[in-house]
């Protein structure tokens, strides 16, 4: 592990820097998948509210 001696004799330890690259642009399938999970996530938050509210109501 990299370190540093600073004044009075303290070490400075630095982590290690992950490598770096360039992301790439998602493919067409997984386009769709975003498309077709975010369609999913809006349905089931709309039946959750959709329960919330009939529950609610009910009493």
């Amino acid at each position: 592990m990299p370190y540093t001696t600073e004044e009075g004799g303290r070490l400075n330890n630095f982590p290690k820097e992950p490598k770096v690259y360039q992301a790439e642009p998602p493919t067409n399938a997984q386009k769709r998948n975003y498309i077709i999970l975010g369609i999913a996530a809006a349905l089931l938050v709309g039946g959750v509210i959709f329960v919330a509210f009939t529950v609610s109501n009910v009493g």
